[in-house]
């Protein structure tokens, strides 16, 4: 079908800088629709050291300090264990997915499949080019799923960027088979309306679902046509995954959703939705959708159903992603705000503007309610240089109760936090590096920070994948629960 380049690595120490005939340069200036909310992959990364800083400082940071340039710092529950900087020092990394002993980590270059049976070393066993923005990943058996959300030539691992103006142009979800992790073969694609953001995976019996998030239409791109108030609905057939095909497009907002500015400003305007997670074991989802955040059912995956939608007009910026907790009852919801490439975690932005929104889950059934009780943004000082704002996180599965999850937030790093008190939520750990520059505002830090099978992984935008070890009493009881996969946005039932 079409090609791609993989690149099998050998070498077992890290830092290893592979040169490859061929790589691509990162996606920078895509032709893509133009984002209401740009993301990092459409500003340029940052200067400064694209390899790791060395051996950690043992040392926590004092009130209001911000770190040396590249310096590492942490928290004394978090020891960092590993880092393998990136193979190409322009790209940008983005998510994440596990299955085994093995993690998907997406770049806009294509992706690379890590060997992380022991955290301590992990090993790099394949780097698969085939460029694309976000190139967001998951996994599902012999099968990862690729996003693309930038106009491309063709659906090929050889495209270049093409104005979306073009009916030619292909934006949306590839296929692999990587049953053999050292050589994925590339076996479908299935272009969806204005491309693919983000997707989820809905597992299912016979066939799986993926749900395809993309924003922002324009009259002038023939594949992306205004009003797009809703998403795209791929099934894929477990034992013929090459017929893979959109089946529904369900609206989710037939009003139109959030009006944006000027009716609401600094608000953007919803044009469908940026991300989603679901929830299987509860046949629910939660949306993050530009101006709204929405529940929804999921019990009929071809035809999703809103059982309640939120705004917040006053410090929500950019509804960016979901999570839920252990317990189904709460939903929070990350706002980020200037698209991931401001200095919005300083005195100017404030603790509000930025933030985590926690909201509860009240009533049963269609009569449910996201209830809001908090906001929760990190509680360190970040330079004006440094972008940073609420990302992607994941549940740490504690049990007995509690609610902590690890999340990222750019050059704010990784951030561990308690939203047991809903009204209430604390920083418990973190792991940071210091500002890429000092000169000028940078693009770096933690795209995504997962918890899976007792460590947390990072995909740093500009120095690849670090392994973190958390030990804290609050959080042991995560280290009993084992995973064989983890797509963040299918959220698991862990105990």
């Amino acid at each position: 079908m079409t090609t791609l380049h993989t690149v099998r690595v050998r070498h077992r120490s890290l830092g290893v800088a592979l040169a490859a005939a061929g790589l691509l340069t990162t996606l920078l200036a895509t032709a893509g629709p133009a984002a209401a909310t740009p993301d990092p992959g459409d500003l340029t990364p940052g200067a400064g050291s694209r390899q790791s800083a060395g051996p950690a400082q043992e040392r926590e940071l004092a009130p209001g300090e911000i770190p040396g340039k590249d310096e590492i710092v942490h928290s004394r529950n978090i020891k960092p264990l590993a880092n393998i900087p990136s193979a190409n020092p322009n790209t940008i990394n983005s998510d994440l997915a596990f299955q085994g002993n093995y993690a998907y980590a997406g770049n806009y270059d294509g992706f690379t499949i890590y060997d992380i049976a022991d955290p301590k070393s992990p090993k790099v066993v394949t780097r698969v080019l085939c460029p694309g923005g976000q190139n967001d990943v998951s996994v599902s058996g012999d099968l990862l799923f690729l996003s693309t959300d930038s106009s491309r030539s063709d659906d090929s691992c050889n495209s270049v960027s093409q104005p979306a103006t073009e009916k030619s142009s292909w934006e949306g979800i590839k296929i692999f088979d990587i049953k053999d992790k050292k050589n994925p073969k590339y076996i479908k694609s299935v272009e969806t309306a204005c491309g693919s953001h983000t997707h989820t995976l809905v597992p299912g019996g016979r066939d799986i679902y993926l749900y395809v998030a993309s924003y922002s239409p324009s009259e002038a791109f023939p594949d992306c046509q205004p009003p797009h108030d809703g998403i795209s609905v791929v099934k894929v057939p477990k034992k013929a995954p090459t017929k893979a095909a959109v089946v529904a497009f369900p609206v989710l907002f037939p009003d139109g959703g959030n009006p944006g500015a000027p009716t609401n400003p600094g608000v953007s305007k919803t044009t469908g939705c940026h991300d989603i997670t679901v929830l299987p074991s509860e046949d629910l989802a939660a949306g993050a959708c530009m101006g709204d955040g929405i529940l929804f059912d999921i019990s009929e995956p071809e035809r999703p159903r809103v059982i309640d939608r939120v705004q917040d007009n006053v410090n929500f910026s950019f509804w960016h992603s979901a999570t839920f907790n252990e317990d189904a009852d709460k939903v929070v919801f990350t706002d980020e705000l200037g698209g991931g490439g401001g200095a919005t975690c300083n005195a100017a932005t404030g603790p509000n503007r930025g933030a985590d929104g926690i909201y509860d889950i009240t009533g049963r059934g269609d009569q449910r309610k996201l209830v809001f009780k908090g906001y929760f943004k990190i509680p360190r000082a970040q330079a004006d240089t440094e972008n940073c704002v609420a990302h992607n996180g994941s549940l740490i599965p504690v049990g007995d109760g509690r609610d902590i999850m690890v999340q990222a937030w750019y050059q704010g790093g990784v951030s561990v936090w308690d939203f047991t008190d809903s009204t209430s939520p604390k920083e418990i750990g973190y792991f940071e590096r210091g500002p890429l520059t000092t000169d000028q505002l940078g693009l770096g830090g933690s795209w995504s920070a997962y918890y899976y099978n007792g460590h947390i992984y990072s995909n740093d935008i500009a120095k690849g994948l670090d392994v973190l070890r958390l030990d804290d009493r609050r959080t042991d009881g995560a280290k009993r629960v084992r995973m064989d996969r983890l797509n963040v946005q299918s959220q698991p039932e862990y105990h």
